[in-house]
């Protein structure tokens, strides 16, 4: 009874990309899962491969069933056998409520998924696992909790085990944060004229074109609230409005969302509401992903000349791409230059510029870059042999920045309701932020 169960579920597609996961203890930090695949092509290939993998301390158990790989995650000790019989008891549960369970079934199910995984487990131990228990209060109808429906035991859904009964504050306020960022995967011309995009995700390609992008966002948290208050938030969320006839109104349709265990999942998936008792101080709500065409909000070219293999000559344009009413904070251009580049020169039209020899790159900085405004960079360096550099692999051209009050998504929140039974008034601030990918 003492072994330790799963740190943490996922389910991954067949190159490796979580579709979904849940995380039960907190102890093996999530992003572990990104060495199972690389580890599992491995030992496939020396022809080693095992149902259990192991990077550092932590240890990969795993099943495959259609086109998914469910994987769970553990640190110390597990009991191995009982939790490859949880994972065969997630395919039979989920078969069971989808007919088939393939990639498809958890895009379109994921808020009931997430239900069923936190009632499955508690803290890495499973829980109920019979799947007529389960749908008597987990229905696939709407994926609502059934009122007149017995509710689960206490022991399975642990119920607010993330905030503690009698908090206090003098000054009740909330801080939400939504944050963005864009990844760029970009094919890059490389001829003596250098196109190089921002967001460091860079491909060399044949040509220019932006292979994929993506936006990442979470909605962050910090929580100074007495009591135990209920919130609920409202976004400008796709479903909803197209549900509620405002079709035309501006909205986002958020994919790939994964929600903080404080968030009542069935009533998110009935009427769009992210209604939660909140956890004291900070934690992250939910995070999210759009796959959409974004432009670079910076774009930067960049010209390099080489004169007669002594000194090499770098042009750079910076331009933003956003309106003119945001402005870009703290803006920093990493260009790479030659390792054995010296005596450097530079002129530019806005901010400052170093040189890091033991980066080997010089970096431009920007402290404020309004929206709709180019600024240009000229560098010069001395160039002993030029020769052997042109063999050397040139990293790109990468840019960190952040924009206040933006989103690149669109995304907005519409109201934040704070009901606490004492009735207390409490002060709700957001921000929205853009930063490089």
């Amino acid at each position: 009874a003492g072994a330790m169960s799963a740190s943490a579920v996922y389910v991954l597609d067949l190159k490796g990309k979580v579709l979904i996961c849940r995380n039960y203890r907190g102890d093996v930090d999530m992003s572990e899962v990104e060495h199972f695949m690389p580890i599992l092509m491995e030992k496939e290939e020396e022809g080693t491969l095992s149902p259990i993998l192991a990077h550092g301390g932590v240890r990969f158990m795993w099943i495959k069933h259609n086109n998914l790989y469910l994987v769970a995650t553990s640190k110390k000790n597990a009991c191995v056998s009982l939790v490859f019989s949880f994972l065969y008891k997630v395919v039979q549960v989920f078969s069971e409520y989808f007919k088939e369970l393939e990639e498809e079934s958890i895009r379109d199910n994921f808020v009931i998924i997430y239900e069923l995984l936190d009632e499955l487990m508690d803290f890495g131990y499973p829980q109920t696992t019979d799947s007529k228990i389960l749908q008597e209060y987990i229905t696939q109808e709407g994926h609502k909790l059934e009122t007149g429906a017995p509710r689960p035991p206490a022991t399975v859904t642990n119920a607010v085990s993330w905030r503690s009964e009698g908090i206090k504050y003098r000054k009740n306020e909330v801080f939400l944060d939504v944050i963005e960022s864009v990844n760029l995967l970009v094919g890059t011309l490389y001829f003596n004229f250098y196109l190089t995009f921002l967001f460091v995700f860079v491909q060399v390609s044949a040509n220019g074109n932006v292979l994929r992008s993506e936006i990442v966002g979470s909605i962050k948290m910090r929580v100074f609230l007495s009591g135990m208050p209920e919130l609920r938030l409202g976004l400008n969320d796709k479903v909803l409005f197209d549900n509620t006839g405002r079709g035309k109104s501006k909205s986002v349709e958020l994919e790939d969302v994964k929600f903080h265990q404080c968030v009542r999942l069935s009533r998110f998936e009935n009427d769009r509401t992210i209604s939660f008792i909140p956890p004291d101080g900070e934690f992250e709500l939910m995070s999210y992903r759009l796959n959409t065409h974004v432009k670079p909000l910076i774009w930067i070219e960049s010209v390099i000349e080489k004169h007669s293999h002594s000194r090499i000559e770098y042009m750079i344009k910076a331009k933003s791409q956003f309106k003119r009413r945001s402005t870009a904070n703290n803006v920093e251009i990493h260009i790479p230059v030659p390792n054995d580049a010296d005596s450097p020169k530079f002129k530019t039209t806005v901010g400052s510029v170093k040189w890091v020899p033991e980066n080997s790159e010089i970096v431009w900085s920007i402290k404020s870059f309004p929206g709709g405004k180019e600024y240009l960079m000229r560098a010069h360096f001395g160039l002993p042999s030029v020769e052997a550099e042109d063999k050397e692999g040139k990293p790109p051209i990468s840019v960190k920045f952040e924009i206040p009050y933006f989103t690149t998504s669109g995304i907005q929140v519409r109201y934040l309701k704070i009901i606490e039974k004492s009735g207390y008034q409490a002060l709700p601030w957001v921000r929205y932020i853009t930063q490089n990918g």
